[in-house]
C-alpha cells in the first residue's frame, strides 16, 4: 500500500463544495498570540477585537456538528456533544505519556490530543479519514500552535504507516469494523515492542463470551457491526496476540453526551426508548462502555 500516495489523494478531500468555503475562510484567520487553557474546557484567550471575535464565532459555527469537546475560543464557547473530558479523566491515571510516540486513531477534532500535550510526549499523531474533523482541528491548532500530526488516514492504514508508536488511542472505532479481530492486528502492528494500546467499545451485559450483531442501526448509529460482551471482547483481543486489562466500565448518560445547538440532529435522549431507558429505540441494551489497555503477548 503506498501511503504517500493515499495521502496525497486525500488532500484534496479538503476542496470537498461542503468543506472548501469553510477552509476559505480559515485562511483568513489573523495570527493571533494567544493565551492557552489545557482543562476539561480547552480554552484559547486573546485580546482582540469585537469583529474578530465575531469573526471566529461564525466561522466555528458554520464547521458544525462539534461531536467531542468542549472547546472555548474567545469568548465563543462550543458546547460539544459529548463532554469529552469525562472520557480523557477517566483514562488520565492509567497514562503514562511524557517523551512517548502517540496515536489517537479516530482522533476526530483533536480534542484528547490537544489535552494530551498536558505530558509533554515526543510527538503526536492523529489518524481519521473525516475532512470537516480535520478543519474542526485545524482552526483550533491555529491558536495553539502544536506540532501535533493530523493524517487523513483510517485504521486500516497503520500496518502501513511508517512510524509505529508507544502509545496508541482508539477510542469508540472497534464496533464500526466488521473484523475486529483483524483491526485489532492493525493496531498491534503499529505499536512498539514495549508499547500499549488504550481502547473502548460498546459492550453488552452477561459472562457468555457472545457478541451482539445489530440490525441497520444500534443506538440509532449506523455501521455498527458487533457489541461484545467483555468476554468477547477479550477473547477478540487475545486472539489478535494482545494482553488484556480491564480499567472500567461506564454507562453512557446525558452528563456524558447530550444535544445541544453546536451539533445538527439528534443525540442520546432520541436514541434510548423513552418508555424504557435500560434500552435503545430498536430494543437492544442501552449504550454501555468498557475501557481496556492492551499490551503485546510476550
Amino acid at each position: 500500500m503506498d501511503i504517500e500516495a493515499i495521502k496525497k489523494e486525500r488532500q484534496n478531500w479538503l476542496q470537498w463544495k461542503n468543506i472548501a468555503p469553510v477552509r476559505e475562510r480559515l485562511e483568513l484567520l489573523p495570527r493571533i498570540d494567544a493565551k492557552v487553557s489545557l482543562g476539561d474546557v480547552v480554552t484559547i484567550e486573546a485580546d482582540v477585537d469585537e469583529k474578530t471575535k465575531e469573526f471566529v464565532k461564525e466561522l466555528a459555527w458554520a464547521m458544525r456538528p462539534w461531536r467531542k469537546g468542549p472547546f472555548e475560543v474567545m469568548g465563543t464557547f462550543i458546547d460539544s456533544e459529548w463532554r469529552s473530558f469525562i472520557k480523557y479523566n477517566l483514562l488520565r491515571p492509567f497514562m503514562n505519556l511524557n517523551d512517548k510516540d502517540i496515536a489517537d486513531v479516530g482522533c476526530n477534532n483533536g480534542y484528547y490530543m490537544f489535552r494530551m500535550l498536558e505530558f509533554k510526549p515526543r510527538s503526536i499523531t492523529g489518524f481519521d479519514p473525516s475532512p470537516l474533523f480535520r478543519t474542526q482541528f485545524d482552526f483550533i491548532n491555529h491558536f495553539i500552535g502544536s506540532d501535533i500530526l493530523y493524517e487523513l488516514l483510517g485504521v486500516e492504514h497503520l500496518p502501513y504507516y511508517p512510524k509505529k508508536f508507544d502509545v496508541i488511542f482508539c477510542l469508540g472505532v472497534l464496533y464500526h469494523r466488521s473484523d475486529p479481530i483483524v483491526m485489532l492486528k492493525w493496531l498491534k502492528a503499529a505499536l512498539k515492542k514495549e508499547g500499549e494500546i488504550f481502547l473502548d467499545s460498546f459492550y453488552i451485559p452477561g459472562d457468555e463470551p457472545i457478541a451482539l450483531c445489530p440490525g441497520k442501526t444500534y443506538s440509532k448509529i449506523p455501521n455498527v457491526h458487533f457489541v461484545p460482551t467483555i468476554k468477547a471482547l477479550q477473547n477478540w483481543c487475545e486472539k489478535a496476540g494482545l494482553e488484556f486489562e480491564l480499567l472500567k466500565t461506564m454507562q453512557t448518560t446525558s452528563e456524558e453526551q447530550r444535544k445541544t445547538p453546536w451539533i445538527l440532529g439528534e443525540s442520546l435522549e432520541d436514541f434510548l426508548d423513552p418508555n424504557d431507558p435500560t434500552k435503545t429505540i430498536e430494543g437492544y441494551p442501552a449504550p454501555r462502555r468498557v475501557y481496556v489497555r492492551l499490551r503485546r503477548m510476550q
